[in-house]
């Protein structure tokens, strides 16, 4: 069974096995969680991410997605590149937020990570209702087969860490 734990802070200052990045489809950086693990974890990173987008990911890594790269400069050995969805009152897309949190995992058993740290993913610009995407975080998890032994949320403030406790119980 996956333990999971809470930390308030920056993910880029984690210590884990993976850290998971909430990626745009480009997958060269940008601003948020995707532009600091890029500014941390330096050229190493988008190195790997642009080789990526010359082989297999010509158009962009697709939503709910998730692929590894090396975690650079991070305390980390691989960052595991995930594309959340953008939210929309209109269209139910919580299926696609809840498949980074499910390929994110699978993407760490094939690396044989055991413990893996995860920001809110789409929380951000995304603009996703942070208790709804703690609470599809923490089910997902929990649901998912892996052999991932320590699955750590990361939250950046103390109003994101309040909604994903209340999820953990």
């Amino acid at each position: 069974m996956t333990t999971i734990t809470l930390v308030q802070g920056d993910i880029t200052r984690q210590s884990a096995d993976a850290i998971v990045n909430a990626a745009n489809s480009s997958l060269l950086g940008g601003g948020g969680v995707d532009g600091a693990i890029h500014r941390r974890g330096g050229p190493a990173i988008l190195q790997e991410c642009r080789a990526l987008r010359a082989s297999r990911y010509g158009k962009g890594l697709p939503t709910g997605q998730a692929v590894a790269t090396t975690a650079g400069d991070l305390d980390a050995r691989w960052v595991i590149h995930t594309v959340g969805p953008v939210y929309s009152q209109s269209e139910d897309r919580s299926d696609l937020l809840a498949s980074c949190y499910r390929e994110s995992l699978k993407a760490a058993d094939e690396l044989g990570a055991r413990t893996v740290a995860f920001p809110a993913v789409s929380t951000g610009v995304y603009r996703w209702p942070m208790e709804d995407a703690a609470r599809i975080a923490v089910e997902t998890v929990r649901n998912t087969p892996t052999a991932v032994e320590e699955v750590c949320f990361v939250l950046f403030d103390e109003r994101a860490y309040d909604a994903f406790a209340r999820q953990v119980g």
